[in-house]
């Protein structure tokens, strides 16, 4: 049966030998270079051009999630994602203190292989190292309950706080991801007025706009209660990708690096500019949810500022640094507009808002008022100190939104078993806004299986949980009945695409050396692949390892194909764990 596979070279017809057959795509936003962009699947199957991220630089430190809260159902404090459309089981390997792989499971029938490896402690991407610092989700959930808006929106934290304890339905564990309702948001509104302006950098000559802006808006969201400042050497040179740190990047980058807690470390400990990260460190926060609010959608923009912290997003510009001239940049009032084809190549975070900055402001006629005051890596040499005010009307403001929801110490669990170092690259499905995934992993003690965490490709992203155990270790047919043997452990909604961290109702007790599976049944309205998956896209940036994990795809949860195997790649589906006496 035939299926189209999209990449960053556009699609082209390949052939599958089984009966059913997945869909793939590359995720939304990868590209390389300044304007670079590449084909993707939207919703209800038309394809439309996503711009890339990969360019040279804009201040940011992540930031950290911990503000939002959950409705519904007793939902439990997680943090919200942002959906894409990808998706693909693939093998699962460990990260954990020592860094173990898992075995390749089965799974659907198209996908795209991808090699991961093992973050581990040292939060050193290239290795396959393993995630170990312990914890639990839950302290995460009660972190992100309340905003940190200056003590505003008492409601909104109440009915966020409630919402992030998670219940039960019946005997089912609900665990729901949503933006509080009834915010009451500001005309204006500027993290340098309330305590919450992050540090600017200067990546001077080198493309890490998108680390820069990266940290600083995860830096932001830990304001104004921690001030962190995070290392961007250690973001570009230490992670999964084959890119020099002149070459750019992007956000999707930014995630696998954090999501894999390769890091983020301190600056101190990984100064900028010199050429060298070293060897051994370990990452400072454990990065388990982050949220991509959808185009253009400025009240969500304003919310995640207000509520969260910085929004990574980005823009065009002709512009290098602070003594660069643009037509499109008022250098009098600080004040930048671009309206045109040209597609974002420099990244940036939204750190606040203003509804009646005047329009005469800018180098061209506009249709209202209103700019978003914005954070940029050029220094405090730049702007009014490192700010300047970009108009709503800008063609590219708002297009690509991350914010950081839910950052962690490191402590929150032992350890974390994951296949995807690379991310979420792609997505894999069956043509329908439904299919099942999995990934298989061995234990390495006696411990408790607290979470699981998985990419939401869309929003309205419906999703259950289960776990199955005692798997063979020989994988293959048998390994595909075991996973016919589950429990449900959660379900619940997500609002936005992106990655979230779900802890699980009941806390399961696993043997020393046991085999067992994260199994998701996912359900995204609007796609026909919702599954997210990292795999090689033959463009050379990404290391994947495809000898790391197992990972498996269902279109109905009976018949598993092995993802590895079939598709080439690796599902993006992690497990965290607590050591049992932990």
């Amino acid at each position: 049966m035939g299926r189209e596979i999209f990449d960053r070279k556009g699609p082209r017809k390949a052939w599958g030998a089984m009966v059913l057959a997945a869909l793939l795509i590359l995720l939304p936003g990868a590209g390389l270079s300044g304007c670079s962009s590449a084909k993707a699947q939207l919703p209800g199957g038309a394809l439309k051009e996503w711009t890339g991220w990969l360019t040279g630089g804009d201040a940011g430190e992540d930031r950290q999630a911990g503000k939002i809260g959950q409705t519904e159902e007793n939902g439990q404090s997680g943090e919200t994602g942002q959906s894409g459309e990808t998706g693909q089981a693939g093998k699962a390997g460990q990260s954990g203190e020592t860094g173990q792989s898992g075995k390749a499971g089965q799974a659907g029938e198209t996908g795209q292989a991808g090699k991961t490896r093992q973050s581990g402690e040292t939060g050193q991407s290239g290795k396959a190292g393993q995630a170990a610092e312990a914890g639990q989700a839950e302290g995460r959930a009660a972190a992100a309950g309340s905003q940190a808006a200056g003590g505003k929106e008492g409601e909104a934290r109440q009915q966020e706080e409630a919402d992030r304890k998670g219940g039960t339905t019946g005997e089912v564990f609900t665990w729901n991801r949503h933006f509080p309702k009834g915010v009451r948001l500001p005309k204006a509104y500027d993290y340098r007025e309330e305590g919450r302006a992050p540090q600017i950098g200067n990546q001077g000559s080198l493309g890490t706009c998108w680390a820069f802006a990266s940290l600083t808006a995860l830096s932001s969201s830990l304001l104004p209660g921690e001030t962190a400042v995070f290392s961007v050497d250690h973001m570009s040179m230490r992670n999964n990708f084959l890119l020099d740190q002149d070459e750019g990047g992007e956000y999707t980058m930014s995630m696998a690096y954090l999501l894999g807690w390769q890091g983020p470390v301190w600056e101190s400990e990984d100064p900028y500019g010199d050429g060298i990260s070293p060897d051994g460190l370990k990452p400072r926060k454990h990065v388990q949810e982050i949220q991509i609010l959808p185009p253009k959608d400025y009240e969500a923009i304003k919310e995640a500022v207000y509520l969260v912290g910085g929004v990574q997003s980005s823009l065009y510009t002709s512009m290098k640094d602070y003594q660069s001239e643009s037509v499109y940049y008022n250098r009098e009032t600080n004040s930048y507009c671009y309206v045109g084809s040209e597609k974002p190549n420099h990244d940036s975070v939204i750190v606040g808002w203003d509804d009646g900055y005047p329009k005469e402001n800018f180098n061209m006629e506009l249709e209202g008022d209103g700019a978003f005051i914005c954070t940029n890596s050029w220094g405090e040499d730049f702007g009014e100190q490192g700010y300047f005010y970009v108009s709503y009307y800008d063609t590219n403001i708002g297009v690509n939104n991350i914010v950081y929801t839910e950052v962690d110490p490191v402590d929150n669990y032992s350890r974390m078993y994951q296949s995807d170092l690379c991310g979420w690259i792609g997505q894999i499905g069956y043509g329908e806004d439904e299919a099942w995934f999995a990934n298989a992993f061995q234990t390495e003690k006696e411990e408790r299986l607290m979470a699981a965490g998985f990419y939401a490709t869309d929003r309205d992203t419906e999703y259950e949980i289960y776990v199955a155990r005692h798997l063979p270790k020989s994988g293959g047919d048998s390994a595909e009945k075991a996973l016919k043997s589950r429990i449900l452990a959660a379900k619940g909604t997500l609002q936005y695409a992106g990655y979230y961290t779900v802890p699980l109702g009941e806390k399961i007790l696993l043997e020393d050396g046991e085999k067992f599976a994260i199994i998701v049944k996912i359900m995204t309205p609007g796609t026909v692949h919702p599954v997210a998956i990292e795999y090689d896209a033959g463009d050379g940036i990404a290391q994947v390892d495809l000898t790391d994990g197992e990972g498996y795809l269902s279109y109905d949860g009976s018949i598993w194909e092995n993802v590895e195997r079939t598709q080439n790649c690796n599902v993006c589906l992690k497990a965290y764990t607590r050591d049992k006496d932990g």
